[in-house]
């Protein structure tokens, strides 16, 4: 069922929709000399954290088990009550909260903690995993809000601080710069990532990076590691690109994104002069979705894309979050470089998972206790996944015992790659009984094997809707 969002919905839209005009405002006090023998003047995080510190909110999801044990941001979380730690930020003195939709997807019970150590339930009004984006709402008011900033003004090398909950760790402050701007990663093409060198570790995800003025420019959302912990790479979800998902959850309760149908590649060198480049710039287009967006408005396979209404696709990472962020059915006008000749082709956008979507979206697999859903291509060209199949729903039984989750996505059944939701509702029918196996499991990036057992005698547990 949608949430009922008219009763608050106005009052958190204007201060989304009035961010830019926030961001010219400061916050936080004027900067000060700290260092005068050097003569290098810093910014005051101390009396940043003191007026934003208040903002900032700590996030408890409760789970009935955690996939595996590296997704339990505690080592002392353990089933029944599984708790992922999180932060967040209010936008609305009414109780909106943004933070990650992987801080809270799947939680069975949401907690929020404020820096006055106030504790209140929250109910989820939508998230967006494309972007890693969810709305969260208290009941409470008056609340002290955040100010919102402008995230196309950042540029590399200007200070940001981070305040979160890294490691369970409440009201941690961290420092840093940022390090670069519209990174795309491998499994969030559709997000223009703010790299940082901001200390960001599990719990931080969710929270808030200020600029010096106190306003926040992005989510943090990701780091790049090894071990698990922070190594000095951050990613945070740029502000502009986090409103205006929200704007759209606390409207229709969901977000929509443009799709336009093709896979494509970086140029190197040689490839650019091959084509007839003096640099390396632009999308060339390695593959045409039959029958998408790009097919009818007559894109090819190895057009350059080298603009998009009239602004310059520098690399081909550039492509993906600016029609992403189109709102679908929306014209727009690309250059494309086709056999030596510069050209433009308008294109009409198309909506991202609308694409071949199944007559029967749900299917009861009764013998493992759930409900699952066919991906469309559009989907598993985004998620970079060839076969699997979605979870919709999952209910006592093996499924839920081997923690998995509504929205995960199976992509192998013991040895068996999975293709669609026919083809396993069959397997799941012949398994023997007692029987386990694993199951590969795939959790916004995360993949990891789970055991699944079958009961030793059949139950009755599972019903169908």
């Amino acid at each position: 069922m949608k949430p009922r969002l008219s009763a608050f919905a106005p009052l958190a839209l204007a201060l989304l929709c009035n961010s830019a005009a926030q961001a010219e405002t400061p916050v936080a006090p004027r900067t000060e000399a700290v260092a005068p023998v050097l003569g290098v003047v810093l910014p005051d995080f101390a009396a940043l954290v003191r007026s934003q510190g208040p903002t900032v909110v700590n996030i408890r999801a409760f789970r009935a088990r955690p996939l595996d044990k590296t997704q339990a941001d505690t080592p002392s979380a353990a089933p029944p009550s599984a708790r992922e730690l999180g932060s967040g930020f209010v936008v609305a003195p009414n109780g909106i909260i943004l933070t990650n939709s992987h801080v809270i997807r799947g939680a069975e019970k949401i907690n929020v903690r404020f820096a006055d150590k106030r504790e209140l339930p929250a109910r989820v009004l939508g998230i967006d995993p494309l972007t890693d984006v969810a709305v969260l709402k208290v009941e409470a008011d008056n609340l002290t809000t955040a100010v919102l900033g402008d995230s196309t003004r950042l540029e590399v090398g200007q200070w940001v601080l981070a305040i979160g909950a890294p490691l369970g760790l409440e009201r941690t402050a961290t420092q840093g710069i940022i390090s670069a701007l519209g990174r795309s990663l491998p499994s969030d093409s559709y997000v223009p990532f703010i790299q940082t060198d901001v200390p960001i570790n599990p719990g931080n995800s969710g929270g808030p990076l200020f600029d010096v003025q106190g306003r926040v420019v992005g989510i943090n959302s990701q780091i790049v590691t090894h071990t698990g912990g922070y190594m000095g790479l951050s990613f945070a979800i740029p502000i502009n690109t986090a409103v205006a998902v929200a704007k759209q959850i606390l409207t229709q309760g969901h977000a929509t994104h443009g799709w336009l149908g093709v896979s494509a590649q970086e140029l190197s060198q040689e490839l650019a002069h091959a084509y007839g480049l003096e640099l390396p710039r632009g999308a060339l287009l390695t593959e045409i979705r039959p029958g998408g967006p790009a097919d009818k408005a007559g894109l090819r396979t190895g057009d350059i894309v080298l603009a998009l209404d009239g602004v310059a696709i520098v690399d081909s990472a550039d492509l993906p979050p600016k029609i992403g962020a189109s709102a679908p059915d929306s014209e727009h006008l690309l250059t494309v470089l086709r056999e030596g000749q510069v050209g433009q082709i308008k294109v009409l956008v198309g909506e991202l998972g609308s694409a071949d979507k199944p007559d029967s979206p749900r299917q009861q697999v009764a013998r493992l206790g759930m409900w699952v859903s066919d991906l469309n291509d559009a989907t598993k060209q985004v998620m970079g996944i060839h076969g699997g199949v979605q979870v919709e729903e999952v209910a006592p039984g093996p499924a839920a015992g081997a923690g998995i989750q509504a929205g995960d996505i199976l992509l192998k059944l013991g040895r068996q790659p999975l293709e669609n939701a026919a083809q396993l509702v069959k397997l799941a029918a012949g398994l023997g009984n007692g029987l386990t196996l694993p199951v590969l499991v795939k959790r916004q990036e995360n993949l990891s094997f789970v055991p699944l057992t079958l009961p030793a005698t059949e139950t009755a547990v599972n019903k169908q809707k």
